[in-house]
């Protein structure tokens, strides 16, 4: 028996999923603009003023980064999660399951998709408010894509074994977001005690906000290197 590539099933999903996040825009870009640019008036307007520079960036600056992963990585979540979890629920999932590379490949492109280009939106967002300079525009580019389509398909999975909406948030909202705080998005980890500093080595985001922050400002918490083989473990 031959196996044949379904792309125009994979396009039609792609284009489907994509026309949902139109058809809820609110939800899928104004309400994490509108979030990413309160974090800037508290953080970056209230404290900015009175934080040190870090690296020689101004803090407001160097928050941008992680500022943007926070949102990337919960927002690649709920899109991968939710595009296979909803046809689940509706029970029409059954008229796709035969094939089950389309399908990953369709909702994991549509969600990664969508997650890539929020992340964009929340950077021009963020240059309203503080001055901005890429040194690695194409690496940025590069990190963005992989680590949306790294949670899109984590997403993808947790919408598989979910059994209800409270599962779908439940890794989201109580592991990767405090893990994303601790993680060095508000703060270089080398102003942390040496204890704390080791434990935060352990946490796998430390390497993905540093490699992301390193395509901004040509420095990070660790290596470049690590942080690019850490994302590919991703």
């Amino acid at each position: 028996m031959s196996l044949t590539f379904n792309g125009y099933g994979v396009w039609a999903i792609y284009r489907f999923e994509m026309a949902r996040a139109l058809r809820t825009i609110w939800q899928s870009v104004v309400t994490p603009v509108i979030t990413t640019a309160l974090y800037f008036v508290v953080f970056g307007s209230a404290f900015g003023s009175r934080m040190p520079p870090v690296d020689g960036v101004s803090y407001g600056a160097f928050i941008v980064p992680g500022l943007i992963m926070l949102s990337l990585f919960t927002q690649s979540i709920f899109n991968g999660s939710f595009g296979i979890y909803f046809p689940k629920f509706t029970g029409t999932i059954y008229e796709i399951l035969s094939s089950p590379l389309e399908i990953v490949i369709a909702y994991v492109g549509a969600a990664a998709t969508k997650s890539a280009v929020l992340g964009l939106i929340i950077l021009a967002t963020a240059a309203l408010f503080v001055p901005l300079r890429i040194l690695h525009p194409l690496e940025m580019l590069a990190f963005l894509v992989l680590i949306s389509t790294t949670f899109s398909l984590f997403g993808f999975i947790i919408g598989i074994w979910a059994d209800g909406f409270e599962q779908l948030q439940m890794i989201p909202m109580l592991v990767v977001t405090p893990l994303t705080f601790l993680g060095g998005a508000f703060y270089p980890i080398e102003v942390l005690p040496e204890v704390w500093r080791t434990v935060s080595l352990f946490n796998p985001v430390v390497y993905l906000i540093s490699g992301f922050r390193w395509t901004f400002y040509g420095s990070g918490d660790v290596g470049i290197g690590i942080s690019l083989a850490a994302t590919l473990g991703f």
